[in-house]
């Protein structure tokens, strides 16, 4: 061990036999000695539980798209993309074959919470993946 760390180590015992009182006289001696202020954390944390409070805001606008699709189910997800899109026949059928887990297909731009929620149930009832995601 070196000559400082043994120190250190010395300096943490004494300091730890200090009372309330005795260390808040030795941080205002510190602070005069070196020319600072010691100053609360609070602020830091006050600012970081404001941005943890924006970004725990729900979202009320959804965009809802289908990822993926079982294919022994696709007649069902077709109907079920029919319903929810209002395209025909045909263009569904291509809607539901152009999507892959690296191209999924938009169902609902903008759509509310509950709304993106029937969509969801009806398209995992039908065995297509679907994906909710806050605007």
């Amino acid at each position: 061990m070196s000559t400082q760390q043994k120190s250190i180590e010395e300096l943490v015992d004494s300091l730890s036999h200090l009372s309330v009182l005795d260390m808040a006289k030795l941080k205002t001696a510190l602070e005069e000695k070196w020319g600072v202020k010691a100053a609360a954390a609070a602020p830091m944390m006050v600012q970081s539980t404001a941005i943890a409070a924006e970004v725990a805001v729900e979202s009320t606008e959804f965009e809802v798209s289908l990822t993926a699709v079982d294919p022994t189910k696709k007649m069902s997800v077709i109907k079920v993309v029919r319903e929810a899109t209002g395209l025909g026949l045909k263009e569904s059928k291509e809607f539901v074959e152009a999507v892959t887990p690296a191209t999924p297909k938009v169902i609902k731009p903008s759509c509310s919470k509950q709304e993106a929620d029937e969509i969801c149930a009806k398209f995992k009832d039908s065995g297509g993946e679907i994906k909710a995601k806050g605007l």
